[in-house]
């Protein structure tokens, strides 16, 4: 297969990512009605990890095979992704609409070409610069108002949210190197094994100490919780974890970046259609803050390449 044809994949697959992202938020607040954040986290990941049962039964994947030396980096970069990315970015959940988590997702470009220019040195321009801060400034007017407007609680939430970017973002540096040892497959069933094993560990054993373990399994009751835990797990973690690790073989970490731009519109859209979210004049004060710095931002970046060929 040509290199033209793989990277037209991996920018399909990438396409595919920002939509199940951009509505995972609204299916992590329809989960939420049912059950804590732990709980939820432990079976969205229970079912990441059957879906891989039928893949490895028909040959589409093998078990990657136990080795200190794999476990080694593969534990670092599943320590923020997908760990502590979906730890923080669930506890957020409770605290914040799906539309303020796709306002504040958004900023990963942003934070990534930060993170491009701190570590890899890479230059950024004046207008670049200008972009850097509107983003922010629109982050900070929606923490602003969304504290006064609905208490600490929300503020909490947004901060959140905002770290469960920084650890996106992470991820996205080590993964890049990461990707040049192990395979996309490989990968993504290192990661969904570890994150089942981790969120199923804690809220089990929490369960156990408050004497509430059949509190566990109860939220499986209501078919509404299942298909969100369904559509989480094997869409929003199986599928997304896969396709962005194949991206990372393919194209340069700062592209993948700016694909997330789309998820906010598609979460904004569902929370306002589906949860009967409201939406403040804050919220698209803000937005469009985030959205004309993450613009400029990434449109100069790109601009400047090409010129330069």
């Amino acid at each position: 297969m040509s290199m033209y044809k793989k990277q037209r994949q991996a920018y399909i697959g990438l396409i595919l990512v920002t939509i199940i992202i951009g509505l995972s938020f609204i299916f992590v607040k329809i989960g939420l009605r049912y059950s804590g954040a732990m709980d939820l986290l432990a079976h969205r990941f229970t079912a990441a990890a059957i879906s891989l049962i039928p893949l490895g039964l028909f040959g589409f994947i093998k078990l990657p095979r136990f080795s200190f030396k794999k476990a080694k980096s593969l534990l670092l970069l599943s320590l923020f992704y997908p760990l502590l990315f979906f730890a923080l970015q669930t506890f957020g959940l409770l605290h914040s609409s799906a539309s303020e988590a796709g306002i504040v997702f958004s900023t990963t470009p942003i934070i990534t070409l930060i993170a491009a220019s701190f570590f890899l040195k890479e230059k950024t321009t004046l207008l670049q610069k200008i972009g850097i801060v509107m983003s922010i400034a629109g982050i900070l007017y929606i923490i602003y108002y969304t504290g006064g407007v609905s208490g600490s609680t929300t503020l909490m939430g947004v901060s959140l949210l905002l770290l469960s970017v920084f650890a996106l973002v992470v991820y996205y540096v080590l993964g890049k190197v990461t990707s040049a040892n192990f395979s996309a497959m490989e990968i993504t069933v290192w990661m969904t094994i570890l994150a089942f094993i981790v969120f199923n560990g804690f809220s089990i054993i929490i369960h156990i100490q408050n004497h509430t373990l059949n509190q566990f399994f109860k939220p499986l009751l209501n078919m509404e919780f299942v298909w969100a835990v369904l559509y989480l797990g094997v869409l929003s973690s199986m599928l997304t974890a896969f396709l962005t690790n194949y991206a990372l073989t393919q194209i340069p970490a700062s592209q993948i970046a700016v694909f997330n731009n789309i998820s906010p519109l598609v979460s904004i859209a569902g929370g306002i259609l589906i949860l009967n979210e409201t939406l403040f004049i804050y919220h698209i004060i803000g937005g469009l803050l985030v959205l004309a710095g993450v613009v400029m931002t990434v449109f100069f970046k790109y601009k400047n390449r090409t010129q330069k060929m």
